[in-house]
């Protein structure tokens, strides 16, 4: 339920939405415009290999969402991850695994379950063998919390002083 007592809608696939901008801007807002996010982070991540999207929604507005695709060594974050990891880590993880790249809900559904079930509907099936994500390096962080309590582990910097790598195998 959400706050307003509404039932919270979950949905997963490959076809993206064009309604998530206002969520995006409200948790992150670290974008000029919606024109500026489309060009240069959402078009190209939705055109990805295994790209796959979960959305909650509370009357078909959406209230939260998150996605992912393959990852893969030759694209950034991969690449940047490689110079960070000792190099046995990096072998293992990087390259043919999940990426998760984004998990945002606003602010007044947080903490009743719609982050959860967002992880947990985007993962839910992957052929991924490993799932990658990169979150904040504070232990008490909520976002890092929740990966916790969900199986993943930190394995490593993340990029950036203030990130860690989370892994998880599937299973």
């Amino acid at each position: 339920m959400s706050p307003s007592g509404r039932s919270v809608g979950v949905t997963v696939g490959r076809q993206p939405r064009e309604d998530l901008w206002p969520v995006y801007d409200s948790v992150f807002g670290d974008v000029a415009d919606e024109a500026t996010w489309r060009t240069r982070t959402w078009e190209p991540h939705r055109s990805r290999a295994g790209f796959r999207l979960a959305v909650a929604t509370v009357a078909d507005r959406p209230v939260g969402f998150s996605y992912g695709y393959t990852g893969e060594r030759g694209q950034w974050w991969p690449d940047a991850l490689a110079d960070l990891l000792d190099e046995r880590v990096a072998t293992q993880w990087l390259g043919g695994h999940f990426e998760l790249v984004e998990l945002a809900v606003l602010g007044e559904y947080r903490g009743s379950g719609v982050g959860r079930r967002l992880l947990r509907s985007l993962c839910d099936g992957l052929p991924h063998e490993r799932w990658l994500l990169q979150t904040s390096a504070d232990p008490d962080d909520p976002a890092r919390r929740l990966y916790a309590d969900e199986g993943w582990d930190v394995i490593g910097p993340g990029v950036g002083s203030d990130a860690v790598l989370m892994g998880r195998r599937r299973g």
